[in-house]
């Protein structure tokens, strides 16, 4: 079982925030993925990253709730370069407010050409890690900026409209 104390996020890291360039890379591997084993291929990919990989941070999730879900996004976001995002708690849910998505930003600033699916990403993964600690999430907007909710089942969000995620591309 996780400790209240432990870090919110999976790894750990002596510099303050992280390298912009990692997007080129997340953003070749999802180009990768995509021709190699199709959209059906990748999206499991990713749910399965979003449940092994993030295992511990899930489990956090799951016994302290909300509260660490609040605490792991902020702390995401703070090592994220460039980020410009609101995280709000609400006694049922917690709202994660990307006004400028940081991989989105630099994909376009370095002339890339942005995996259309890219935005999905976000709700494949948030979505097996919500469903792993017991909470439901919805995504929508995208290409630059979105709003993430991670919500108690008993919330009872509506489900999630794939039309709600934008596509992603140039400005």
């Amino acid at each position: 079982m996780s400790k209240p104390g432990a870090p919110a996020l999976p790894y750990t890291d002596t510099k303050p925030q992280g390298s912009a360039d990692f997007y080129y890379a997340i953003n070749a591997t999802f180009r990768f993925v995509l021709r190699r084993e199709g959209y059906e291929g990748w999206r499991h990919y990713l749910e399965e990253m979003g449940r092994g990989y993030f295992a511990p941070v899930n489990e956090r999730w799951r016994v302290i709730g909300l509260p660490a879900v609040a605490r792991y996004w902020r702390d995401f976001f703070a090592a994220e370069p460039g980020a410009t995002v609101e995280v709000t708690e609400k006694p049922d849910r917690v709202e994660v407010n990307v006004r400028e998505c940081p991989a989105i930003r630099h994909l376009r600033a370095g002339g890339r050409e942005i995996v259309r699916e890219y935005c999905q990403h976000c709700y494949l993964l948030g979505s097996a890690r919500a469903e792993a600690a017991g909470l439901t999430m919805r995504l929508s907007g995208g290409n630059g900026s979105c709003r993430h909710s991670y919500a108690t089942l008993e919330t009872k969000l509506p489900p999630q409209d794939m039309g709600d995620i934008k596509e992603a591309g140039p400005c």
